[in-house]
C-alpha cells in the first residue's frame, strides 16, 4: 500500500490507490409508471392474450419497480411497426436506434459527471465504455470521445455485451488503469437500452415477460483516478481489491444471443439460488484482504449491490443475515430506474452517498461493490467512502 494522505474535511486516503472522484446519470425522455405499463405495451405490440396479460400484470407487481425511462415511443414503434410483429428480421432498425440513443445518453451521463468533477475536459486521459445494447465498428467509445470532444489522443477500452456485471467490470478495468498510469484521469461510460431485445408477448416465450417488467434504459458515468488534486477533487469511494470469477458450467443460465430480431434474452429460474449458494465465498475473498473485518462481520461493511431483481437481493439479504437497511440504496435503484444493466450500479452508489448523507452516520466505511452477470460472474471491488460526515 502506498502512503496515506488526508484532505481537508475528508478521510485518509492510500495514495496510489483509485478513487470514484465523480457520478454522473442521463435518461431518455420517455417515463414509464409501472401501473400502466401492462395496458401500454398490449396495445403497442396488437396483442389481446388474457392469459399473458395477467403473467404480466402479476409481474410487474413481484419486480417491485415503480417506475421506468425507455427510449421506445409511440413515434419510434409508428416509424418502425415491425419492431412489434413477431419473426420479422428488425436488428438493423433495432441497431440504428440503439447505437444513436446509446451515444446520446453516454453523452449526457459524462457531462454531467464532469462538471461535478470540476476539472477540464482536456484532463481526461483513458475512456472505458460498456455496453450490451448496440453492435457497430467502430464502437461507441469512439462515438463517445468525438461527441465530448475529447483529445484524438485519448486511450479507449471497450466492453461489451457483459450484461449486468458490466458496470463494475468496467470500473475493475477503469481502476487498473488509473493505478498503473500516474496522473490518469479515467472516463467510465455505460449506456443501455431495452429496445435491442423488445418483442411481442409470445406463449411461445414466457420469459420475455420477466424482462419487459424489470429492465429500463439510460446511461451512467464516473471519473476515477489516483491521488486526488487537494481543494479541486473531492473523492467519493478509494477502490481497494478487485476481484472476478466465473461460475463454471453455468453459461446457459443467462442466456443472450444476437439474431435477425434483435437479442433473445432467457434467464433461468435457478439463478437466484445459484447467487445465493455462491455469494458468500466470494465476499469472503474480498473480505480477507481488509484486516478490520473479520468472517461474517456482514453488517459492519455498506453493500452496493447490482439489483439485478428481488429475489436476487432477498437471497443475498438471507444469506449473509443483513439487517434490511444494508441494501435499501439497491431497492430505492429498482424501485426508480428498473434493472437498467450495467448503468445501475451508478444509480446504487448515488443513492448510498445520499443516504449517508441524510442519516449522517458513522459506521460502515468500508463496504462492497457487487454485480452479477453472463457466465454466471461475479465482479467484486472492496471499497472505502470517503465522504465527510
Amino acid at each position: 500500500m502506498g502512503r496515506l494522505e488526508k484532505m481537508e474535511g475528508k478521510k485518509e486516503i492510500n495514495s496510489g490507490n483509485a478513487t470514484i472522484l465523480a457520478l454522473g446519470k442521463a435518461f431518455p425522455h420517455q417515463l414509464v409508471m409501472q401501473e400502466f405499463l401492462v395496458d401500454g405495451y398490449f396495445k403497442n405490440t396488437n396483442c389481446d392474450d388474457p392469459e399473458l396479460k395477467q403473467r404480466l400484470t402479476r409481474l410487474c407487481k413481484t419486480t417491485t419497480v415503480k417506475t421506468r425511462y425507455v427510449v421506445m415511443s409511440e413515434e419510434i414503434l409508428k416509424k418502425y411497426p415491425e419492431l412489434a410483429v413477431e419473426g420479422l428480421p428488425t436488428v438493423k432498425q433495432r441497431l440504428d436506434i440503439c447505437n444513436a440513443a446509446v451515444t446520446e445518453m453516454a453523452i449526457e451521463a459524462s457531462k454531467s459527471c464532469i462538471n461535478k468533477w470540476g476539472r477540464p475536459l482536456s484532463d481526461i486521459t483513458h475512456v472505458v465504455y460498456v455496453s450490451s445494447s448496440e453492435a457497430r465498428l467502430p464502437g461507441g467509445d469512439l462515438y463517445l470521445a468525438k461527441g465530448l470532444g475529447l483529445s484524438p489522443d485519448t486511450k479507449r477500452v471497450t466492453l461489451y455485451f457483459a450484461g449486468c456485471s458490466g458496470g463494475v467490470a468496467g470500473l475493475r478495468v477503469a481502476k487498473d488503469i488509473a493505478e498503473n498510469n500516474p496522473g490518469s484521469r479515467v472516463l467510465l461510460a455505460t449506456s443501455e437500452t431495452t429496445i435491442i431485445g423488445f418483442k411481442p408477448p409470445s406463449v411461445d416465450r414466457p420469459y420475455d415477460l420477466v424482462g419487459v417488467a424489470l429492465f429500463g434504459d439510460g446511461a451512467g458515468a464516473m471519473i476515477i483516478g489516483s491521488n486526488p488534486i487537494r481543494d479541486i477533487e473531492r473523492p467519493l469511494f478509494e477502490l481497494h481489491t478487485a476481484i472476478q470469477h466465473f461460475l463454471p458450467d453455468t453459461e446457459k443460465i443467462i442466456d443472450g444471443r444476437l439474431t435477425e430480431e434483435g437479442i433473445s434474452f432467457k434467464l433461468e429460474r435457478e439463478l437466484p439460488q445459484i447467487i445465493e449458494d455462491n455469494i458468500e465465498d466470494f465476499c469472503d475473498k474480498l473480505i480477507s484482504n481488509y484486516t478490520g473485518i473479520n468472517d461474517r462481520e456482514y453488517n459492519k461493511l455498506f453493500w452496493a449491490v447490482h439489483p439485478g431483481g428481488p429475489a436476487i437481493l432477498n437471497r443475498l439479504e438471507k444469506k449473509l443475515e443483513l439487517s434490511p437497511d444494508k441494501l435499501s440504496a439497491s431497492r430505492r435503484a429498482l424501485a426508480d430506474y428498473g434493472n437498467a444493466s450495467s448503468n445501475t450500479i451508478v444509480y446504487v452508489l448515488e443513492y448510498m452517498l445520499e443516504e449517508k448523507s441524510d442519516n449522517n452516520k458513522q459506521d460502515s466505511d468500508w463496504g462492497l461493490i457487487l454485480a452479477f452477470g453472463p457466465g454466471i460472474t461475479f465482479e467484486g471491488i472492496l471499497t472505502k467512502n470517503l465522504t465527510s460526515y
